[in-house]
């Protein structure tokens, strides 16, 4: 066991602290990762401060974590000493099950998260609030030469986030899609979207991120909040990607699709969805969720973003204004993800 540095939650109103935890020794097909950045991001609030079930305090937490290896294990093929590498949102499964096999690790039923979560020997993972990780090399990403770590980080998270529905629901030249929301997730979907070749609209409460979203890449730019947008843009889409977690109104986003389009969430408002029926039979609709991705489509993504040019916008902090940046990112203070220098930890 080696002891390392970190910041953690110790209660769910108490603020992130300095303190140590304990890294596994490096195993056989182990990879000792010392940690450049960690993306912070909205799921680890919520698990520092329960809302998401109880947290196993104290945890650690952060899964956008961005890299170099410092130490391999004996059986390691797929990484060496000096590769930079990231790690995401999981770090091990039972690699045995269909939904291991087909690339979708994502869906296993022992998947293991990167914090709060119990691995195979039984241990609480800790995540990238910190300043080093070992992890098993099959969830293990290299991310290319073309990125630098700081944008990277969020990609783990955010930036497959969006790509999976993207590549799920085959956007490609001449979709049509909007991206309801511009944060952490909405404006990786904006680009992510546009470099594959999408007309792209984002649907805000407001219009003051208009110059941003539209900088982005974006053709359109409208206000939900403006009841014409709903007449405007009425069966105009192909696929609308909702990114937040505030309760929407289903039947008035549902007919904004094009006849079988589909409306997918990837943010987990508290309320349950009203969704009445005829807005999903009237034009054989789809009201979809998706979670992450699977290890081959976020290195699928990471070599995108490298060829591409995409990285997140990203406001790098020192490890002592992580409490700070968490109210922040609760006040939608933030364009578009804070990022932790682990120099600072």
């Amino acid at each position: 066991m080696r002891t390392v540095k970190a910041w953690a939650a110790t209660s769910a109103t108490d603020p992130l602290t300095e303190t140590t935890i304990e890294r596994r020794d490096v195993g056989e097909h182990d990879v000792l990762i010392e940690i450049a950045y960690a993306g912070i991001c909205h799921s680890d609030i919520h698990t520092g401060r329960s809302e998401w079930g109880p947290a196993n305090y104290p945890v650690v937490v952060g899964h956008e974590i961005a890299g170099t290896v410092v130490e391999v294990g004996p059986g390691v093929t797929k990484h060496a000493v000096g590769d930079r590498v990231g790690v995401g949102c999981m770090v091990n499964s039972c690699g045995e099950c269909a939904a291991c096999l087909a690339g979708n690790e994502q869906y296993c039923p022992k998947q293991v998260g990167t914090y709060n979560a119990t691995d195979v020997d039984g241990t609480i993972t800790q995540g990238g609030y910190s300043t080093h990780v070992v992890v098993t090399e099959d969830f293990v990403l290299r991310i290319p030469e073309g990125l630098a770590l700081d944008v990277a980080a969020p990609l783990l998270c955010a930036g497959i986030t969006t790509w999976s529905p993207l590549r799920r629901w085959n956007v490609a030249e001449g979709s049509k899609v909007a991206v309801v929301g511009l944060g952490g997730l909405g404006h990786m979907a904006v680009q992510l979207a546009v470099a594959l070749g999408a007309e792209v609209t984002v649907l805000s409460q407001s219009l003051k991120k208009q110059e941003d979203g539209l900088a982005l890449g974006a053709t359109d730019y409208r206000a939900t909040s403006d009841e014409t947008t709903f007449t405007d843009l009425r069966g105009q889409f192909d696929l609308i990607i909702s990114t937040v977690s505030a309760p929407l109104d289903i039947a008035e986003f549902m007919s904004l699709l094009r006849p079988e389009g589909t409306m997918v969430n990837l943010g987990g408002p508290p309320e349950p969805f009203a969704v009445p029926a005829f807005s999903l039979i009237a034009g054989s609709k789809n009201l979809a969720g998706s979670l992450i991705g699977g290890i081959p489509a976020t290195q699928e993504m990471l070599d995108f973003c490298a060829e591409k040019g995409i990285g997140s916008q990203v406001e790098v902090i020192p490890a002592e204004k992580v409490n700070e940046a968490w109210e922040r990112v609760l006040a939608s203070d933030v364009r578009y993800r804070f990022v932790i220098d682990a120099a600072t930890i």
